[in-house]
């Protein structure tokens, strides 16, 4: 099976976004080998749009750009296979993509074919210019169908920017992750709008396919393509890479990895939030109906099911300027008050442990969170 856990890598779009070349994907490969990011599970290398001419050759076939891409991509393939990572490129359903290059509408069996003859491990399928008459649910079973057509085994990531309910039917479209919002910002408001539109709509994700709340944004500081000013402080970019972990979206990098701090290379690379997100059952966390008021609040408490009967819980603030009890009900989790059951409680950032019974409720500073291992106990 392709995308057992949440997908990991890196894509050009959030940093470089049209200024892409062979030269800096080869360095982003080179870079996610040396500074550890291969082996913290990260494997896919993938270049967004803005890498082919801006028409097809006579032959109808997509051309990259020569400037950009001197050697071609199966050039590009080979290197990056060579370090032990897997490639990833872009296309649209519809007629351009949304930077205006040819998308893949009535081409798609004769790209998918050229895609795997390049070496393609991984394809972003984004949804612009796409006409009002056609279908979009058939574009996307169409370009899946095409994929598996080739022999090759592609990833697919089917991205409709949230339009059309894809969590609906990506799965049974075949996808293997879907984009179910609108692109991300390196702000706090924009990653925070785009996981409370999905957060209670990941029980439809699991091993084979995810919900994708587009790619992350640690380490941009407030540069970049997708740039915002002031970007994110420490503690936002901390709930933003928690919250992609603990819900199980995910995990695609968008910083340029030549000028990362200490700070985000070592969250990005944390062993235990990483593990939350592959967690082999993949399962999304359990929010109860009493959440879902608190999050008008923006604040939450979840508990998250994992492998071999271990637990996580997560205490989440992420307003930008209140100090928030957050408020998690044992009862609420299914642990019965007044029973003499209670969790303990490991943070997976301090090693600090604590127990607790029927209830814990601590007030977190604003864009803060408290993320537990947890177990069962009795009195």
């Amino acid at each position: 099976m392709l995308a057992k856990t949440p997908p990991m890598g890196w894509n050009s779009w959030n940093t470089f976004g049209p200024n892409i070349n062979e030269t800096v994907v080869m360095e982003m490969t080179d870079l996610m080998v040396e500074k550890g990011y291969r082996d913290a599970g990260y494997e896919y290398v993938v270049i967004d749009d803005c890498w082919a001419l801006r028409e097809r050759n006579e032959k109808g076939e997509l051309v990259p750009d020569p400037e950009k891409f001197p050697h071609g991509m199966k050039y590009l393939a080979d290197y990056i296979h060579s370090k032990g990572m897997k490639f990833g490129m872009y296309s649209a359903a519809g007629v351009r993509t949304c930077a205006g290059y040819p998308g893949s509408y009535g081409h798609e069996y004769e790209d998918a074919a050229m895609f795997a003859s390049w070496g393609v491990d991984y394809l972003k399928y984004d949804k612009c210019h796409f006409a009002g008459s056609a279908d979009a649910r058939n574009a996307y079973v169409t370009m899946s169908m095409a994929l598996r057509a080739t022999g090759r085994d592609i990833v697919f990531s089917g991205c409709t920017v949230g339009e059309n309910n894809p969590h609906d039917w990506m799965r049974s479209a075949g996808a293997h992750l879907y984009r179910s919002t609108v692109d991300i910002f390196d702000s706090p408001e924009s990653f925070r709008n785009n996981f409370t539109q999905q957060y209670d709509k990941f029980s439809q994700s699991g091993p084979g396919c995810f919900n994708d709340i587009d790619m992350l944004i640690v380490g941009m500081r407030g540069t970049g393509n997708v740039a915002r000013i002031g970007g994110c402080s420490d503690e936002a970019y901390k709930m933003h890479f928690a919250l992609w972990c603990f819900w199980g979206a995910p995990l695609m990098l968008g910083a340029d990895l030549r000028k990362l701090d200490d700070f985000c290379h070592e969250l990005l690379t944390n062993k235990e939030l990483i593990r939350l997100n592959q967690d082999p059952e993949c399962r999304p966390p359990y929010i109860d109906e009493r959440q879902r008021y608190h999050n008008l609040n923006k604040r939450l408490a979840a508990i998250k099911m994992l492998d071999n009967n271990e637990f996580a819980l997560g205490l989440f603030n992420y307003s930008d300027d209140a100090e928030l009890e957050v408020l998690a009900y044992f009862d609420d989790l299914g642990i019965p008050s007044g029973k003499g059951i209670g969790l303990e409680l490991t943070d997976i950032f301090t090693g600090e442990t604590i127990t607790k019974f029927d209830f814990y409720t601590p007030k977190l500073p604003a864009m803060t969170c408290k993320i537990y291992r947890a177990k069962i106990v009795k009195r």
